[in-house]
């Protein structure tokens, strides 16, 4: 180069060499840059000296790579792509229990087998449920069974309460459960299930064992009827007699009882409007009557409807009660 900061000599190939400055060279100056000249004389671009540049540098960098640098972006590369095949192509569960057999099959080869099982609890569910549920298999060693894992796939059955799962190293697992109870059958949209004294369905439809429990129906029922149902233990007489609780608008109930006739309750004060109901059937049996419905709601009065028949006939005697009055007196 010369004092000015040019090339001394002409430039030569399709790619330009490598620029070099001397210590004593001075910076080159955008100006300088601008002035660099071709193996033709022609002013060189700005465009050029920056690729050159930039060329040398990524020379310099893969120049100092390590030894095995190019097979480990290889194997990188490849091993990106069969993931993200696996990914896309919706096999990274079957990949994932593939590589927890290998690693059970290790431990139990090692002696970390589940030899047994201790279960505790079991009432409705049988036992073979329940170890599917907690993920109990074959192949499964006990040294790497996620206990927690296996608590939250108990619970996800509607009919587990709580569930205790414990590792008794080398061999043997422990299981302990508490199940719900059926409580009442409950009917919403036409379709009837079994449910639990908290409310959840236990099964979406009757068995036989089942069909003798009490049925609530509506909206809201499932999780109100223990505390009403709880009510009505207290008049036995009348729970007997009960067909159906009806739970309307999700504020108050009604009763319909096993003769048809409907029993409208009061939104609040239940125990008095029950006390009432028991009474009126002491007194006037108006439950084996030909009525079809007594309201209660109002705490001053009990209103009572008959049946068509019954209201017929009731009208007709009125009727006739009318004509066998006495006409005005004698003049």
């Amino acid at each position: 180069m010369d004092g000015a900061g040019r090339l001394a000599g002409p430039l030569s190939g399709t790619a330009p060499p490598r620029l070099s400055i001397s210590a004593s060279t001075k910076p080159v100056t955008r100006r300088r840059r601008a002035d660099w000249r071709g193996s033709d004389g022609a002013r060189g671009s700005r465009a050029a000296w920056a690729i050159t540049r930039w060329l040398n540098r990524v020379t310099d960098r893969v120049a100092r790579l390590p030894r095995h640098a190019g097979t480990a972006a290889a194997i990188l590369i490849l091993a990106a792509s069969a993931g993200y095949g696996t990914v896309r192509g919706g096999h990274l569960a079957t990949v994932v229990d593939f590589v927890k057999d290998v690693r059970d099959m290790g431990a139990n080869a090692a002696g970390f087998n589940i030899a047994a099982v201790a279960l505790t609890g079991q009432r409705h569910l049988s036992r073979e449920e329940i170890l599917a549920t907690a993920g109990v298999t074959g192949r499964a060693s006990l040294l790497f069974f996620d206990v927690a894992d296996a608590r939250a796939r108990l619970l996800t059955n509607q009919w587990i309460a709580e569930a205790t799962v414990q590792k008794l190293l080398p061999d043997r697992l422990l299981i302990a459960i508490t199940e719900r109870d059926a409580f009442a059958l409950w009917q919403k949209s036409g379709r009837v299930g079994v449910i639990a004294g908290d409310g959840t369905v236990l099964e979406p439809y009757v068995m036989r064992r089942y069909s003798a429990l009490p049925l609530v129906v509506g909206t809201g029922a499932e999780v109100r009827a223990k505390e009403f149902l709880a009510l009505l233990d207290r008049y036995p007489e009348l729970r007997a007699n009960v067909r159906a609780s009806v739970l309307v608008a999700e504020r108050r109930w009604n009763l319909r009882l096993r003769n048809g006739v409907d029993v409208r309750l009061p939104e609040s004060d239940l125990e008095h409007a029950l006390d009432q109901l028991v009474g009126l059937e002491r007194d006037f049996k108006l439950a084996s009557r030909d009525v079809t419905a007594i309201d209660l709601r109002l705490p001053d009065r009990v209103t009572v409807r008959l049946s068509d028949a019954a209201a017929q006939a009731r009208e007709e005697a009125q009727k006739r009660k009318q004509q066998a009055k006495p006409k005005g007196g004698s003049a």
